[in-house]
């Protein structure tokens, strides 16, 4: 699976991994010592908490040493005529004009304009130009946006 990431969000994903393997592993091992002095482990709520600690803690390094070794960075699109990963846009809703950057699924925080590509309203906007409408289904009923402008 291809994992669409900007510069800084890939090296973000490569410090907490970093930090994972490092740190979390010691915290770990540290936490698997102290539950086996408590003595027998079949009955040692410790140590199978550490255990499962343990196991999250690899399940996230696994996960995100896959992302970065199928992460595409997202570079800030050179193509100003038409709606790519990585463009800014400037659209309008209505009487109001809101400004949108179209990223990977993994760095998109709607509540600071950084739309995902894959959402309803991203996958509306790709492939679209400067003065084009799109109309997207919302559970408020349909939405219409004016591309005004592409960064």
């Amino acid at each position: 699976m291809v994992h669409h990431l900007t510069k800084e969000g890939f090296e973000e994903l490569k410090r907490e991994l970093e930090t994972l393997k490092k740190e979390g592993r010691a915290e770990i091992a540290e936490q698997l010592r102290r539950a086996k002095e408590y003595g027998d482990l079949s009955e040692n709520s410790e140590y199978a908490d550490a255990k499962e600690a343990q196991s999250k803690l690899e399940s996230r390094i696994f996960e995100l040493e896959e992302i970065i070794r199928n992460a595409v960075l997202i570079r800030k699109s050179q193509q100003k005529d038409v709606v790519n990963v990585g463009s800014t846009i400037e659209v309008q809703r209505g009487a109001k004009n809101f400004k949108y950057t179209i990223v990977g699924s993994r760095e998109a925080k709607p509540e600071a304009n950084l739309i995902s590509n894959e959402s309803p309203l991203g996958q509306a906007f790709l492939g679209k130009r400067a003065g084009d409408t799109v109309e997207i289904e919302t559970p408020n009923g349909k939405a219409k946006y004016k591309i005004l402008k592409i960064e």
